[in-house]
């Protein structure tokens, strides 16, 4: 959500940001919005005015009955409980042009940074910098779900029974090596000085809508029956709802914190779920960064925060890319964003296994997240990345540690935490 002093003082600025995003449907909102809050501030005025004279009233009907001027001061007295009257229903219309601005401004796209791509969709978003050589083997690669079955790591038949499509149990040395690879990131990012944490799964509706749009509320998560809580979609959502409403010290800044969750997505519509594999499923596993920081430093932290991921892919010798999403690619919250994408030497294509994302003061305006200091009170800044997410992560791992006779080739930083098994070999 934007500050309405942007719309007050320069409303075509909003509506060429909107422009950017090819959301003209949303550019009657930004007059809508401007009209309302002027209607506001006319009825404040007017509040503002009644109060004053009520105050002044007041003051002189002990005067009046001093002097005997009973009378008067009966007058008096109505014309400040007509007052009082007129203020009440003053304010009520002030309440409810101010919840019908929230509404509209809640629609309206945060303001993207200058250095965004101006693209309609993901078909137009930008590669930035590869990492790392996309090998292509001399023998065929196959499908993820038939290397791990091969393997007796998975079955999903089972989960079909217990749970339906979009499910799914891993078993055995996949089972460990999902574990190891989360395991990994979560030490890496401890080793950067991140906090390491572990979340609530489930959050109320008023988190929910302050760190993502409704559309994608929607779209993405689930909602627990009869009960004001939502499965979270990724630990971002619970980690950041930690600082609602609260008030942070500047020498508690920044606030780096690594987090670990399971994430349920409903992932419907044109994308559909996967029969057989595991690249689109309703249940996986994540190790996430956020960053809560002063507003000045968010961009920093955000060219930090994707390089850490892009550094433990390749510790985990998996080529990757960096994708600089286009502006109409971006969720309305983001500022800027981009996609970490893992090579598939199977597809000889990217897919992507991680994204990163300024907020800028989006989610912090929502939640109530500021800071006091010297120059007053204001908004903070937050961020989100992937550190690493499974099983997405452990099909490029897979594929790309995949060997000639089935076997897959464990990398050095995940031994430690598979016992120092150094390859996974299919069971005869």
């Amino acid at each position: 959500m934007i500050d309405i002093k942007l719309i007050r003082e320069n409303k075509d600025l909003v509506k060429e940001n909107i422009k950017k995003k090819f959301q003209d449907e949303k550019l009657p909102l930004v007059d809508e919005v401007f009209d309302l809050d002027k209607k506001v501030r006319e009825v404040q005025v007017k509040v503002d005015t009644l109060k004053a004279d009520k105050n002044k009233l007041s003051g002189e009907i002990g005067k009046l009955m001093k002097d005997g001027k009973k009378e008067e001061a009966e007058k008096i007295k109505k014309q400040i409980a007509e007052s009082a009257e007129e203020i009440t229903k003053l304010e009520a219309e002030q309440e409810e042009l101010g919840k019908t601005i929230k509404e509209k401004m809640m629609v309206i796209p945060q303001m993207i940074d200058d250095s965004v791509p101006i693209g309609k969709d993901d078909s137009e978003n930008v590669e930035v910098e590869r990492f790392g050589d996309p090998v292509v083997p001399s023998y065929e690669i196959p499908y993820h779900a038939d290397i791990i079955e091969n393997l007796c790591g998975m079955d999903k038949d089972a989960a079909g029974r217990t749970s339906g499509q979009g499910f799914y149990y891993l078993l055995g040395d996949i089972a460990r090596l999902h574990e190891a690879m989360i395991a990994y990131g979560r030490d890496y990012m401890i080793e950067q000085g991140f906090t390491y944490a572990i979340p609530p799964f489930m959050i109320h509706s008023d988190v929910v809508t302050g760190v993502m749009s409704f559309p994608e509320m929607e779209a993405m998560m689930y909602k627990i029956e009869g009960e004001d809580l939502y499965l979270i979609g990724t630990s971002e959502h619970s980690m950041i709802g930690k600082f609602k409403d609260q008030i942070i010290k500047k020498e508690d800044l920044p606030i780096h914190m690594t987090s670990y969750s399971p994430c349920f997505r409903k992932e419907g519509g044109s994308h559909g779920l996967e029969e057989r594999g595991l690249y689109r499923v309703h249940q996986f596993e994540k190790q996430e960064m956020i960053v809560i920081c002063e507003p000045e430093e968010s961009m920093d932290w955000y060219n930090k925060m994707w390089k850490f991921t892009v550094n433990i892919f390749r510790n985990m010798d998996i080529p990757v890319r960096q994708l600089e999403c286009c502006s109409g690619d971006l969720a309305d919250l983001k500022v800027k964003s981009c996609d970490i994408e893992a090579w598939s030497p199977r597809q000889q294509k990217y897919f992507e296994v991680a994204s990163c994302s300024n907020l800028g003061d989006a989610q912090a305006r929502r939640l109530g997240i500021r800071e006091k200091g010297e120059k007053g009170t204001y908004y903070l800044h937050t961020l989100n990345n992937t550190v690493v997410a499974s099983p997405r992560g452990l099909i490029a791992l897979i594929e790309n540690n995949y060997q000639e006779d089935g076997s897959i080739k464990i990398p050095k930083v995940l031994q430690p935490y598979m016992g120092g098994k150094e390859v996974i070999t299919p069971k005869k």
